[in-house]
């Protein structure tokens, strides 16, 4: 993110600043190409939290301006080619496509996107260019070509910026460093979404050919104080650690609120990375959790995970066993719609692989599944979560109707789905 200066123009800030461009290593910009092959569920999901949360700051910040403002900014500074290769937009593309729909995003919103591999520089261009009323942005969208260092946080931090959402989104760690952050954040109405590789940030801490990295990511003082404390940790350990000792370095440098969502390995069993969100401001990180919360693959008894674990929705046996008593609903009426059935029949077919067990059926021989969802509510009835004490001690299910009204169109009234 890039938050810009009222009284300055947008090259003034970010690129008149001598910032010089470097010669990418072939084997990083093989493993960035291989990144955009195609859209995986993990890029989709960060994909929507980063432009829900552009969105909902947005309104915030024009409506709190009151006028004050007439420019905001969006800044991706790793922005990659601008699509996968299966054509699913990315991040900048989906920012865009709501300013476009927005009139007082026309008028106001300032973007500039940078990635340092040319090829993708070029890719988002003309991505960008081909996106339908792109032309009715009083800004046109920026499309740079450079190195991410400590030039542009040194550029940042003797300008007042405007409000500004960043988001940093490096395949490693190279370019992402908490000074940068702060340089931002410092200003008024600017926020920050950030990319944490985690499973290189892990390996890196003790490998000497990048210490200079790590230093920069956390500090030098703050790296050095977190390899003495990974000693002897298990993995679990270490990564509390380095998530912990990344939030306090933030906190220490004023901002406040830090939250982070994590992503598995595709097996499910080691975290690959986080999506890290950090405000100076209470709303901010109030919408993000409710976004974040939303996005979660996983809940425990209505208690989001504030992460996605691949496996939960590569393996279906494993992501079916976790979805809560609220999604029942819309699984019978998926399921059954239209169809008339006895209560058991519908509950024999229903409940294999699922985490709900036999509740209070209905007597009627048969039940019919209605055209809106609301008529559901007796069939779930006949089941409740396995996470719920209601099946074993006879207490109402927290959600669930425990007696169902009769239909009036029925000699016998079975239950009105």
């Amino acid at each position: 993110m890039v938050c810009l200066p009222v009284h300055e123009s947008l090259n003034m800030l970010l690129y008149a600043t001598v910032i010089t461009l470097i010669e990418r290593h072939p084997s990083e910009t093989m493993v960035n190409s291989e990144f955009f092959e195609e859209s995986r569920e993990q890029s989709r999901v960060k994909s929507r939290i980063v432009a829900k949360y552009f969105s909902a700051w947005a309104q915030v910040i024009v409506s709190a301006s009151k006028g004050r403002q007439n420019r905001i900014a969006y800044m991706d500074l790793f922005a990659g080619p601008g699509k996968y290769k299966d054509d699913t937009p990315s991040t900048p593309v989906l920012v865009l496509q709501h300013a476009i729909k927005n009139a007082r995003l026309r008028r106001m919103l300032v973007t500039v996107f940078n990635d340092k591999i040319p090829e993708f520089a070029q890719s988002l261009k003309d991505v960008i260019s081909s996106i339908p009323g792109i032309e009715t942005l009083k800004f046109p969208p920026q499309v740079k070509n450079l190195e991410v260092g400590q030039k542009i946080v040194d550029a940042f931090e003797e300008t007042r910026l405007i409000p500004t959402l960043l988001f940093v989104d490096p395949w490693g760690y190279k370019g992402l460093s908490v000074a940068l952050i702060v340089s931002v954040l410092r200003n008024w109405g600017c926020d920050c979404i950030f990319f944490f590789n985690y499973n290189r940030v892990n390996a890196g801490l003790n490998n000497e050919f990048v210490r200079e990295h790590m230093d920069d990511l956390f500090g030098e003082q703050r790296a050095q104080t977190i390899r003495q404390k990974l000693a002897g940790l298990e993995p679990e350990e270490r990564e509390a650690l380095i998530i912990e000792e990344l939030s306090l370095a933030l906190n220490e440098m004023g901002i406040a609120y830090v939250l982070p969502f994590t992503f598995k390995t595709e097996q499910g069993n080691r975290t690959s990375h986080h999506l890290i969100f950090a405000s100076k401001h209470f709303k901010g990180y109030e919408i993000m959790k409710e976004i974040m919360a939303k996005e979660s693959s996983e809940q425990d008894q209505g208690i989001a995970s504030f992460g996605y674990y691949p496996a939960t929705k590569k393996h279906q046996l494993l992501f079916e066993f976790l979805r809560p008593l609220s999604d029942l609903e819309e699984l019978l009426f998926a399921s059954f719609r239209g169809e008339s059935l006895p209560m058991r029949e519908i509950y024999m077919r229903h409940n294999v692989g699922k985490p709900f067990v036999k509740a209070a059926m209905g007597r009627g021989p048969c039940t019919k599944i209605g055209s809106s969802r609301s008529a559901t509510n007796a069939a779930r009835a006949a089941f409740v979560s396995s996470s719920s004490s209601g099946a074993e001690s006879g207490k109402r299910p927290r959600g669930a109707n425990w007696k169902a009204k009769p239909t009036t169109n029925s000699r016998r009234a079975p239950k009105a789905l």
